[in-house]
C-alpha cells in the first residue's frame, strides 16, 4: 500500500546509473544482404558507438569491439557514418567512420581482420571528415559527403561529395579521393543514384540558410570514372541558387522562409519522391526530372502524393535521416503524424496511406526496406526505441532488435500527457505533462508537487512523447516534469515553426513560462517551487528564462548558447554559424538584439540559484560562453555550481558523466526547494 510523503521525498529504485546506463537509443539502421544492422550506444564504454549486426537466424551481436567509435563529426552533429553491402560466399563488407579520427575504414567482419583505412588524415584545421556513405562495390567505390577544412578556423572549410576508392589507395593520398560535385553549396548531402544509374540527386543549401529555411534539389548525370555531368537545380528554394564565393547565398537581410525540402528519393519507375514543405507542412511529392521546367522560377512541376496538413519531414539536422522509403512494389514506407512520427504506407498512386499497428507512437528519421520489408526504429511513452520490422504484405510488426526490457517495475515510471496550452496573445503552446509517480508513495492531499520545465535543444527540434528514465528519475521521487514544445518547434507545421522567427529569447521563453504558470494555476505544480533545465538551445532558454521572469526558484543550464555576439562571430561551428540571422536577425541590422537578450548581457537580473554543467570539449557551445556568465555574475551573491567535465563534447554521452550531472540536478532541487532528501551528494553551491 502506497504511504503519504511530501513530493521531492519519494525513494525510487531509478537511480541516477540506471537513467545513464539507459541513455542513447539505435540509429541508422540498414540491411546488409538478409541481415540488418545500425549503430548503438555504449554509455559504459566511453560513450562510444558500436556497430549492431543481426544475422538472418536473429542472433544479434557487436561488430566492432572498443575502443572503435562509428560517428562521423560532419557538420558536428554528424549522420550517416555507415553503409555495407552482401558479398555471396565471403561475406559482407562494411565501410564506416571511426570518430577518433575521422578516417573512413573498410571491415570483412567474416574475414578475421580488422579495419582497414580508406581515407588519409590532414593537419589542416579540423581535418578530413565523412559522411552519409553509399557504398557501390560494382563501382569499386564509396560516395559520401566531405568536409574538408582549408584553414583554422570553424568556417575554414569546404563540403563536395566525393567517390573514395575501395581497394585503398586513398588511405594516404588525398589527389586519390574523386570528387563529384563542384563545391558551388556550402552544404550537401549524400548522393541518391537513380535506378538505371544515370542521374544522382541531392540536397544542397548556403549559408544563411539552414536546411529547414530554405533547401534545393540538385541532379546531375553520371558518367564512370567521371565528376557529376550537367548538374542542375530541380526543384526546391530556387532563390538559394547562385551563391557567392564562399557559400552565402545570392542577396543579404535574414533568410527568408522558402521551400524547404528534407529529402530525396529515387522510385523504381525513376520518378523523385522528395519531402517539401512548400504548403507550409512537410508532405510528400513526385517530379519527373526530364519534365520541362516551369516559366518563371524555372523549377519542375511536382506533384502531392498525400497532401495533409500534418508532417512527413522533419528538419535535417543530420546528413542521411529519412522520413521516407520507396519499396520495390512502388509503395512508400512514410513517418508522419502531427507532434509526432508514425510509420505508415502509402498507395502514391491513390493517396491511401495505411499506419502500422503496434505499440509505437515514435519513429526516427531511419528507414532501410528490403523486398517487403521495413525496417526503423521505434518507441513509446511504456518503451524505449527499438528496432522495429514491418511485414508489408502481412501487416504485421514485430520487434527485432534492441528490445525494449523493463529494468524497473513500469509501475515506478510517468504516464505522460500531450496537451495544449494557452500563451501569450492566445496562441496554443504544445507540451507533455510528466505527473509525479510512483506504486509506493503519494503526495499529502492539497499538496502540490514541485515542477522543473524542460526546453528541448535545437531549437529547431521537439521533445518526443516515449519512455526517458531520465524523466523517471525525477517524478518516481514526487518532482513533475512538464517538457514544453515551445513556438519553434518542429512536427506542428511552418507557420508554428516560424514563430522564433527572430524571436529567439522571446517566444521560447514565454511559452515555457505560461505552461508552468498554468500548471500552477490549476493545482498541478506548485508556485512556489518550479524550476526550468534544458541543454544547449534549452539551455539558452533556461539562462534566458532566470534572467527575464520570476517563475523559476531556480535552473539547470546544459552545454548553454549565452552570449549571441561571441556565438555569431566564429564562436561555434559552421553549421549554425548563420542561424542567429533566422533566430534573432543579421548581426549588423539588429546588434541590441544580440545585447539585450544574451544573458551574459542581463546577469545582473538573475537572482535564481542554478546549475551549469559543460562539456570541455564542446565545439558548437565552447565552455567560454559558460565562463563568461560566471564573470558577469561574479560577486552578486547569486548560489550557483559550474561542473565541467574532461572528454564530453556537445551532449554527454559518458556514464561517469550523465550520473554526475544527474545528481547534481536532484541536489539543486533539494536545496531549493528544502526536500531534504539524503541519497545524493549535496552540490556545493557558492555565491
Amino acid at each position: 500500500m502506497a504511504s503519504t510523503a511530501p513530493y521531492g521525498t519519494w525513494s525510487s529504485p531509478i537511480d541516477a546509473t540506471l537513467a545513464a546506463s539507459h541513455d542513447g537509443r539505435p540509429e541508422f539502421v540498414g540491411v546488409v544482404g538478409e541481415e540488418v544492422w545500425w549503430t548503438a550506444p555504449r554509455p559504459a564504454e566511453g560513450g562510444r558507438r558500436t556497430l549492431v549486426r543481426r544475422r538472418a537466424d536473429g542472433t544479434e551481436e557487436s561488430a566492432l569491439p572498443a575502443p572503435w567509435n562509428v560517428r562521423s563529426r560532419v557538420m558536428e552533429y554528424g549522420g550517416a557514418p555507415w553503409a555495407g553491402a552482401a558479398r555471396p560466399g565471403t561475406g559482407p563488407l562494411v565501410v564506416f567512420v571511426h570518430f577518433d579520427d575521422q578516417r573512413m575504414y573498410a571491415f570483412e567482419p567474416d574475414g578475421g581482420g580488422t579495419p582497414r583505412p580508406l581515407t588519409p588524415l590532414s593537419p589542416v584545421g579540423g581535418g578530413l571528415r565523412w559522411v552519409d556513405l553509399r557504398l557501390h562495390p560494382e563501382r569499386g567505390e564509396v560516395w559520401c559527403v566531405l568536409e574538408e577544412f582549408t584553414g583554422d578556423g570553424p568556417t575554414d572549410l569546404r563540403r563536395v561529395i566525393v567517390a573514395v576508392p575501395l581497394d585503398g589507395s586513398a588511405a594516404e593520398d588525398r589527389a586519390a579521393v574523386r570528387e563529384l560535385s563542384d563545391g558551388a553549396h556550402r552544404f550537401v548531402t549524400g548522393p541518391e543514384l537513380s535506378p538505371d544509374g544515370r542521374r544522382a540527386a541531392w540536397i544542397a543549401w548556403d549559408h544563411p540558410r539552414m536546411p529547414w529555411d530554405g533547401t534545393v534539389v540538385m541532379v546531375a548525370e553520371v558518367t564512370p570514372g567521371a565528376p557529376f555531368g550537367a548538374a542542375r537545380p530541380l526543384l526546391g528554394d530556387l532563390s538559394a541558387v547562385g551563391a557567392a564565393p564562399g557559400g552565402t547565398a545570392a542577396g543579404g537581410g535574414a533568410p527568408g522562409g522558402g521551400e524547404a525540402v528534407a529529402q530525396v528519393a529515387w522510385a523504381p519507375d525513376g520518378t523523385l519522391l522528395y519531402v517539401s514543405d512548400a504548403t507550409g507542412w512537410w508532405n510528400l511529392w513526385r517530379a519527373d526530372p526530364t519534365a520541362t521546367p516551369r516559366a518563371g522560377d524555372g523549377a519542375v512541376p511536382g506533384t502531392p502524393l498525400c497532401p495533409r496538413e500534418e508532417e512527413f519531414g522533419g528538419p535535417l539536422w543530420r546528413t542521411g535521416q529519412r522520413w521516407c522509403h520507396p519499396l520495390e512494389s512502388g509503395l512508400v514506407a512514410v513517418l508522419h503524424g502531427l507532434g509526432g512520427n508514425n510509420l505508415g504506407i502509402l498507395d502514391p498512386e491513390t493517396g491511401d496511406l495505411v499506419d502500422v499497428a503496434g505499440p509505437w507512437t515514435e519513429w526516427e528519421p531511419t528507414l532501410a526496406v528490403h523486398g517487403t520489408r521495413v525496417i526503423g526504429v521505434a518507441a513509446s511513452p511504456r518503451t524505449g526505441y527499438e528496432v522495429v520490422e514491418l511485414d508489408t504484405c502481412t501487416g504485421r510488426a514485430r520487434v527485432i532488435g534492441a528490445e525494449h526490457r523493463d529494468v524497473v517495475d513500469p509501475a515506478y515510471c510517468p504516464e505522460p500527457r500531450a496537451r495544449v496550452f494557452k500563451g501569450v496573445d492566445g496562441r496554443e503552446v504544445h507540451a507533455h505533462i510528466h505527473l509525479p509517480h510512483s506504486p509506493d508513495h503519494t503526495g499529502p492531499q492539497g499538496e502540490a508537487p514541485p515542477f522543473v520545465v524542460w526546453a528541448h535543444g535545437g531549437p529547431t527540434g521537439r521533445s518526443p512523447l516515449v519512455l526517458d528514465l531520465e524523466i523517471a528519475y525525477f517524478t518516481s521521487r514526487g518532482i513533475g516534469v512538464a517538457e514544453v514544445n515551445y513556438g519553434g518547434s518542429t512536427g506542428y507545421g511552418r507557420a508554428y515553426r516560424d514563430r522564433l522567427r527572430g524571436n529567439w529569447g522571446v517566444v521560447d521563453v514565454e511559452d515555457c513560462a505560461s505552461v508552468a504558470t498554468a500548471l500552477a494555476e490549476e493545482g498541478t505544480a506548485d508556485r512556489a517551487r518550479l524550476a526550468i533545465r534544458g541543454g544547449s538551445a534549452g539551455g539558452w532558454t533556461a539562462a534566458a528564462s532566470l534572467a527575464s521572469t520570476t517563475v523559476y526558484a531556480c535552473g539547470t543550464i546544459i552545454y548553454p548558447v549565452l552570449d549571441l555576439a561571441d556565438w555569431a562571430d566564429g564562436g561555434t561551428h559552421d553549421f549554425e554559424s548563420r542561424y542567429l540571422d533566422s533566430l534573432i536577425g543579421p548581426l549588423a541590422e539588429v546588434p541590441e538584439r544580440y545585447r539585450d537578450r544574451a544573458p551574459v548581457s542581463r546577469a545582473d537580473r538573475i537572482r535564481a540559484p542554478f546549475l551549469l554543467l559543460q562539456g570541455l570539449e564542446d565545439p558548437v557551445c565552447p565552455p567560454v560562453q559558460c565562463e563568461r556568465l560566471l564573470s558577469a555574475i561574479a560577486g552578486r551573491g547569486v548560489r550557483h555550481a559550474y561542473l565541467t567535465f574532461a572528454g564530453e563534447g556537445h551532449g554527454f554521452r559518458r556514464v561517469e558523466t550523465m550520473v554526475s550531472a544527474l545528481e547534481a540536478e536532484l541536489s539543486l532541487y533539494d536545496q531549493v526547494f528544502g526536500l531534504g532528501r539524503t541519497d545524493v551528494p549535496v552540490l556545493p553551491l557558492t555565491t
